[in-house]
């Protein structure tokens, strides 16, 4: 498996599973095509962990952390770090770190502000310590670019990989507020400008097959009070016409953030496939079982400790690929075929 590895609009190239140089030597001989990613979010790093063996005995090729990867909650960078450093001591996650290679990014509880944006004041050493997470090198250039934004592409032409992952809180405007509810703010953003020209350029003739867009919180659901991309409907709006003027093959969005997990799916003029936004939460914690409105749910809610699991069959005509919902002892609670 080979892997180009871009932050921003500098951009620089490392292999995957650089946390060793065994790692990296075998996966770039290897040349293979990703098959298995996984991905989850919401991981309080005080609670217990059971998912973390069921996930490295999936053997996926990559792991995507989607945010809330500790629960920090605070502007002093010595309490940030020291949760850091306990989340990434657990010896079962230490396994996953020597088999698989692993990405991601935040949502607000490791930004360091529930519900936070732009007004957060340590969010650029906040990103330092993700990075550090992350096992992100001293000399990329997401150690000098303003946001966690990256993108990742894994194996050859023909069985191309991109993962795409969204910075929802460095640029966003903060929250508009009746009471305590969030309701829609049409003039706001998210992503902010940099980040707008750096996504469509990753979307702009490119030659991946299958394009997963990570993003903290949730993108099509429109009916919860929580956080979501509908918060800021221009934003929203604006995401769905870049995808649908630049056509990407394969394209799928994964989210967490809402302590539980569901499929949703939507139709984008512009775009010969149907559009997915697969969320997954939480690793550690859950919401109690219950009902919510979202009219582009498909199949039911689940109120399990979860990952995500996308398995992508390169042999079948059209491409297509299985996520999977699961669970501890090898459960799974749902399972969507995506056609591309």
């Amino acid at each position: 498996m080979k892997k180009l590895f871009t932050f921003g609009l500098l951009g620089c190239v490392a292999l995957a599973g650089c946390r060793t140089p065994k790692s990296s030597t075998a996966l770039v001989e290897k040349q293979k095509p990703v098959t298995k990613i996984a991905f989850g979010s919401c991981s309080d790093q005080k609670r217990p962990q059971p998912l973390w063996d069921d996930i490295v005995a999936q053997k996926p090729d990559v792991w995507i952390w989607l945010g809330d990867n500790i629960y920090g909650d605070s502007e002093s960078m010595d309490t940030l770090r020291t949760k850091y450093a306990w989340q990434k001591a657990n010896p079962v996650y230490q396994q996953l770190r020597q088999s698989t290679a692993i990405i991601g990014v935040w949502d607000d509880h490791d930004y360091g502000v529930n519900d936070g944006g732009k007004e957060y004041p340590r969010r650029k050493e906040s990103q330092q310590l993700m990075l550090d997470f992350l096992d992100v090198p001293a000399t990329n250039s997401s150690r000098t670019q303003e946001g966690a934004y990256s993108v990742h592409t894994y194996g050859p032409k023909g069985q191309r990989v991109k993962v795409i992952l969204l910075d929802g809180r460095y640029f966003r405007d903060p929250l508009k507020k009746d009471g305590k509810a969030n309701v829609p703010d049409p003039s706001g953003d998210i992503l902010g400008k940099t980040q707008w020209t750096w996504l469509e350029q990753q979307l702009t003739k490119s030659d991946a097959d299958v394009h997963i867009i990570g993003s903290g919180i949730q993108v099509l659901p429109e009916e919860h009070v929580y956080e979501k991309w509908a918060n800021f409907p221009t934003a929203r709006q604006r995401l769905l016409n870049l995808l649908a003027k630049t056509k990407p093959k394969g394209a799928l969005f994964i989210s967490g953030d809402r302590h539980m997990a569901e499929v949703s799916k939507i139709r984008v003029p512009g775009l010969s496939y149907d559009l997915f936004d697969i969320t997954s939460s939480g690793l550690t914690h859950v919401s109690a079982p219950h009902e919510e409105p979202n009219r582009y749910r498909v199949g039911p809610i689940v109120s399990e400790l979860n990952y995500g699991l996308i398995t992508i069959d390169w042999k079948a005509t059209p491409l297509k690929a299985t996520v999977r919902i699961n669970g501890d002892e090898q459960a799974t609670y749902l399972s969507q075929e995506i056609n591309f």
